[in-house]
C-alpha cells in the first residue's frame, strides 16, 4: 500500500528520502510528500498529487534541506488525492509532522472531540487526527515519543507511522500495529521504512518491527520499546538482496526483468533442498518436526490473490504426493466463516510479502484454533514468517511490479518441494517417484530458460487481440489454477475484463459468451507418463472443438510436437514436455508474457497498474 521512508544522520536528508519513495513506487500511490527539520530548525513540508516527479518539481522549485526527516506516497483511503491530502501532515502549530500507512477506523469520533478542544483540521483525511492527537499530549520539555504513546491508545485500527517533531528535534519516532515496519542499521546513520527495498542501497543490517512495537531514532542509535514503554529486543537481519536486483538491469519494465528472472528464482527456491542423486528432500530450516509432520491429518491453505492461486495448485500437489486432504481458502474470507480446524491441522500461510493483513489474520485465527502454521514467503524477518511455526522462504529476490510473476512460480516450486517432503516422510512417495520428480524439477529452470529464448511470437500474436475487451481461460485439473492466474494477469495489467474457468464447466454458462471476438486461452498441455493427464488432454480436444463450433478465437497452450492441438487452434505458443505436477511453471511464463505484451500494445502502466498496491497491509 503506501510507502514510508525515515532518515537520520549527517548527510542531507532529502535526496535519500525521495531515492528511498521511488524504490516504493512499485507498491501504487496517487500523492506523495517529504517533511524534513531544516537548519534553521523549522519544519519544512513539500506535497504533490501524481507521480513522484511532481513532488521533485516542487523540491526543485523550492528547496529544502536538513539531516532527518520523512517521506511517503500515499494511497488514498479517506479524502481524494490531492495535495492537501497528501502526507505528511502536520498539526495545527507546523510543529509535529506525520507519516501513516493504515487506517484510523475512529478518526471520525476523535476528530469531533478534537475540533471541540480547538483543533482545526485542514484535510479530509483520517490521518490528521494523529498528528492533532500528538500535538495534545506533547507537553513542553516533553518526549516526542511518549505523546506518540499516548496518541496511539486512543487510536482504534492499523497503523505503521513515522512521527518528527520541531519541538523534541534530532529524533524520529516509528510504530507498528499492522502495516510493516522496517529499521536499518546504517555507519552513523538510521533509516526506517515500509519495506526493505526503499533502504537497501544504504543497508544490509535491519529489524522488522513486531506489532505493538515502537522505535525512536535518533543520532546516537535506536532505542525500541513497546507502546508501554518497556523495552524490547529485535533481532537483526542480513538482508543478502543486490540492490542492483531491484533495479531494472537493461529490461523496459520491472515486470519483464522479473518474468525473465524466473529460472535464477526456481533454482534459488530449490537449492540446499534437494538431493538430485537420492531424491531425498530436506527442510532443515523449517522448525516443524518429521514426527509432527506425520501426525497431520490434513492441510489447510490460506493466500489472497496471486498467492492463492499458488495455493489452489498447491492442493493437487500435496493430496497427489501425500494423500493429505487439503482445502484452500481466501485470507479475506477465512476467519469471518469462523472456519473449523480439526485436531493435527496444518495451516500453510502463502504471501510474498509476508506482511498481507487478510493472511496474516487468518493465520492467528488457525493458531487460535491450536493448528500450527506453515508460511511460504519471500521476505525474511516478515511478520507471517515470525508467527509461524515454520517457514519455507523461497528466495526469489525483491518483486517490484505489482503484478507478481516470479513469486508466483517460485511459491509452486515451494509447495512442489513441501508437497515431495511429506509424501516422503508420510511414505506414501517411494525412492523411485522421488528420484524421478526431483530429476524433473531440477530441469525445470532450463526449461524456462527455452521458453523463454522465444519472445518473438508474442509481439506478432498480440497483434490479433490486443483490441479484445474480454478474454476467457481454461484448464483442467492443476490446469485451472493456472487459467485464473493468466486471467488475473491480464486483468491487472491490461484492464481488459477476463476469467478463468474450469473447462469442464463450460456447458455450465460460459459457452454463451463466445462469439467471433472472444479469444480463449486453453491449456492443453499432458505429461506422456500420466494416464490422468492424457485423460485431461483427451476431454481440452473437445473444450477447443466447441470453442471453435462456436467461432471463438483459440490461443492454446501446448507442449511440443503436439500436432493435434495445432491444427486445431488459431494461435498456439509450446512449451517443453514435463511431469504433470510442474506443468503450471512452463505454462505460466506464457501467459504472464501475453498479458505483458497486451498492455504494452495498449499503453498501459504495467508495473504501476491503476487502483492496485504490491502488499495489501490494510483490509
Amino acid at each position: 500500500m503506501c510507502g514510508i521512508v525515515g532518515y537520520i544522520g549527517a548527510r542531507d536528508a532529502v535526496p535519500l528520502i525521495v531515492d528511498g519513495l521511488r524504490k516504493l513506487e512499485y507498491r501504487g500511490y496517487d500523492s506523495a510528500g517529504v517533511a524534513v527539520l531544516s537548519d534553521a530548525k523549522c519544519l519544512e513540508v513539500r506535497r504533490a498529487p501524481g507521480k513522484l516527479r511532481n513532488l521533485e518539481e516542487a523540491i526543485r522549485a523550492k528547496p529544502v534541506s536538513g539531516h532527518y526527516g520523512i517521506g511517503h506516497t500515499r494511497w488514498a483511503t479517506h479524502g481524494r488525492p490531492t495535495e492537501e491530502n497528501a502526507h505528511p501532515h502536520c498539526d495545527c502549530k507546523g510543529e509535529i509532522v506525520v507519516v501513516h500507512n493504515g487506517i484510523v477506523e475512529n478518526y471520525q469520533v476523535l476528530r469531533k472531540q478534537l475540533t471541540a478542544e480547538g483543533h482545526t483540521f485542514k484535510t479530509e483525511t483520517d490521518t490528521e487526527v494523529i498528528a492533532h492527537l500528538v500535538e495534545k499530549y506533547l507537553t513542553e520539555n516533553g518526549r516526542l515519543e511518549d505523546a506518540v504513546r499516548c496518541a496511539l491508545k486512543l487510536v482504534q485500527g492499523v497503523f505503521a507511522i513515522g512521527v518528527i517533531s520541531s519541538s523534541d528535534p534530532s529524533k524520529i519516532v516509528a510504530a507498528r500495529s499492522g502495516p510493516p515496519v522496517v529499521v536499518g542499521l546504517g555507519d552513523g546513520e538510521f533509516f526506517v521504512a515500509s519495506d526493505v527495498p526503499a533502504i537497501l542501497s544504504h543497508t544490509r543490517d535491519m529489524f522488522f518491527l513486531d506489532d505493538g512495537d515502537m522505535a525512536v531514532l535518533t543520532p546516537s542509535g535506536v532505542r525500541l520499546t513497546d507502546l508501554n514503554g518497556k523495552t524490547v529486543s529485535r533481532p537483526v537481519s542480513r538482508i543478502l538482496w543486490d540492490p542492483i536486483m531491484a533495479e531494472k538491469g537493461g529490461f523496459k519494465h520491472f515486470m519483464l526483468k522479473e518474468i525473465f528472472e524466473q529460472p535464477r528464482a526456481i533454482k534459488d527456491t530449490m537449492l540446499g533442498r534437494i538431493g538430485l542423486e537420492s531424491g531425498r528432500v530436506f527442510l532443515d530450516e523449517v522448525s516443524i518436526t518429521e514426527a509432527e509432520f506425520r501426525q497431520f491429518q490434513q492441510v489447510k491453505i490460506v493466500a489472497c490473490g496471486t498467492s492463492w492461486h499458488a495455493g489452489l495448485a498447491g492442493t493437487f500437489i500435496i493430496e497427489r504426493l501425500a494423500r493429505l486432504p487439503v482445502e484452500v481458502d481466501y485470507g479475506s474470507e477465512f476467519r469471518y466463516r469462523d472456519p473449523i480446524i480439526q485436531p493435527n491441522t496444518l495451516t500453510i500461510v502463502i504471501s510474498q510479502s509476508g506482511e498481507t493483513a487478510d493472511t496474516l489474520a487468518a493465520q492467528r485465527e488457525a493458531k487460535a484454533k491450536g493448528s500450527k502454521s506453515l508460511a511460504i514467503c519471500n521476505v525474511v524477518g516478515s511478520m507471517i514468517t515470525r508467527e509461524a511455526a515454520g517457514t519455507l522462504l523461497t528466495h526469489a529476490g525483491p518483486e517490484i511490479g505489482v503484478a507478481s510473476t516470479k513469486a508466483f512460480t517460485s511459491q509452486i516450486t515451494a509447495l512442489v518441494i513441501l508437497g515431495m517432503y511429506l509424501g516422503q516422510v508420510r511414505g506414501t512417495l517411494n525412492s523411485k517417484q522421488s528420484c524421478g520428480m526431483v530429476e524433473e524439477l531440477a530441469l525445470i529452470p532450463g526449461k524456462l530458460e527455452q521458453v523463454l529464448s522465444n519472445t518473438e511470437v508474442y509481439e506478432e500474436l498480440v497483434k490479433h487481440l490486443f483490441r479484445a475487451q474480454d478474454f476467457l481461460y481454461l484448464g483442467r485439473g492443476i490446469h485451472f489454477p493456472i487459467a485464473l492466474e493468466g486471467a488475473l494477469k491480464l486483468k491487472e495489467i491490461s484492464y481488459i475484463h477476463a476469467e478463468g474457468y474450469p473447462a469442464g464447466e463450460m456447458k455450465h454458462g460460459p459457452n454463451a459468451l463466445i462469439d467471433e471476438s472472444l479469444p480463449v486461452v486453453v491449456l492443453a498441455t499432458r505429461d506422456p507418463l500420466s494416464e490422468e493427464s492424457q485423460v485431461h488432454y483427451e476431454k481440452t480436444l473437445s473444450n477447443i472443438q466447441e470453442v471453435k463450433a462456436r467461432g471463438g478465437i483459440v490461443v492454446a497452450v501446448a507442449c511440443e510436437g503436439d500436432e493435434e492441438v495445432a491444427a486445431m487452434a488459431d494461435h498456439v505458443i509450446t512449451i517443453p514436455v514435463t511431469r504433470e505436477l510442474l506443468l503450471p511453471l512452463l505454462e505460466m511464463v506464457p501467459l504472464q508474457l501475453l498479458a505483458y505484451h497486451i498492455a504494452v500494445r495498449r499503453g498501459c502502466d504495467v508495473d504501476q497498474p491503476r487502483n492496485l498496491a504490491k502488499s495489501v497491509t490494510v483490509e
